[in-house]
């Protein structure tokens, strides 16, 4: 249980900033105070939600451990004291999860990366699913998802898929779904009727703003050439297609999903930030070895996350050993909540213990 100590603690602060930003602070301070004032303002309407309740709840067992009490305000009394402590009790997790350590990234919006890995075709065909599965979630939670590349499969899906997701707590959602997604299955080019397994590569990474990656020119070598689009679409006809390559870090990015080179390299150039920017987080995080304890999985992409098996209509999430036999719905985009929100839950459980909060 987080003391009182801290519980004061943070009032005061906000306090400070409040009073602070009546004071008449340059424009740069006054944007940082409002920051800080924004970050802090739920938990602080949760902590005083916290102290009303104890107060009732107190006044509640003052009330019961008072032997002149009439029968019937005992009566109501003990009602009060049931609800009151299950308000209590929750309000108190939302405080502790409130104190967490907070993910800076988690307010931004993602590049998602999903590739066909081992298996072919159906690989192909599975990172298709994979897709359209986090473009008809995106569509339920109103997020806008757009392609940045894209490279067909032979007979369907993608070998390769990269889209921008934009909306609210993108990342913070998303982010548990990098590492290698499997599917157990019966291909329809199968005639024996046999079950094949193939996998997809998931990467989820924070996309990043202008201030956080400064890249110069000089580090860049960008080459152009000539589409090559499914279905002979905008095929050799200009050299539209954009490839950026980081020479500082070696980071290579192609788009060749416009017909444009100016928004090409746009693109590319969005892209390439955000992988320089995640590689940026990743080395800062394997410095912190507490922290990427923390991470639920490994957070390496090589690491099997899930499987989905479809003669069972079983998806199972190998990190916590979540098992729901809801497949179509998950697979839809429906239920994919579901399994969210119970990566989310478990990660913040084990903050929590780390915390000892």
């Amino acid at each position: 249980m987080i003391s009182a100590e801290k519980l004061d603690g943070l009032l005061s602060r906000f306090a400070e900033i409040e009073h602070r930003m009546t004071q008449n602070p340059d424009p740069t301070t006054y944007v940082k105070l409002s920051r800080d004032y924004a970050e802090l303002e739920p938990l602080v309407a949760r902590v005083m939600s916290l102290r009303r309740a104890e107060e009732e709840l107190a006044g509640v067992e003052a009330m019961l451990a008072d032997p002149a009490a009439d029968t019937e305000m005992r009566a109501l009394a003990e009602l009060e004291q049931g609800e009151l402590e299950e308000s209590v009790e929750a309000l108190r997790q939302e405080v502790r999860i409130g104190f967490l350590p907070r993910d800076t990234a988690d307010d931004r919006n993602a590049i998602l990366e999903v590739r066909a890995g081992t298996g072919g075709d159906e690989a192909a065909l599975f990172a298709g699913d994979l897709f359209r599965m986090y473009q008809r979630h995106a569509q339920l939670k109103g997020w806008k998802v757009e392609v940045l590349s894209a490279s067909e499969g032979e007979v369907g899906g993608f070998k390769e898929v990269i889209a921008s997701v934009s909306g609210d707590q993108i990342f913070a959602r998303l982010k548990f779904e990098s590492g290698v997604h499997r599917v157990q299955r019966v291909p329809e080019t199968e005639s024996g009727g046999r079950i094949h397994t193939s996998a997809a590569t998931v990467a989820v990474l924070p996309q990043a703003e202008d201030v956080d990656v400064d890249i110069n020119d000089g580090d860049l070598r960008i080459d152009t050439f000539r589409a090559s689009g499914a279905g002979g679409q905008h095929v050799n006809t200009t050299d539209s297609a954009v490839r950026i390559t980081h020479i500082p870090t070696g980071i290579v990015v192609a788009v060749q999903d416009e017909r444009s080179q100016h928004k090409n390299k746009a693109k590319a150039l969005q892209l390439l930030r955000a992988r320089i920017f995640d590689e940026e987080r990743a080395r800062l995080a394997s410095e912190r070895t507490e922290a990427r304890r923390l991470q639920v999985g490994s957070g390496d992409r090589s690491e099997r996350i899930r499987t989905y098996n479809f003669p069972q209509g079983r998806v199972t999430d190998h990190r916590i050993g979540l098992t729901l036999y809801k497949l179509p719905e998950i697979i839809s985009g429906e239920a994919l909540d579901e399994v969210i929100d119970a990566l989310a839950m478990d990660h913040q459980a084990t903050l929590l213990a780390a915390e000892g909060l």
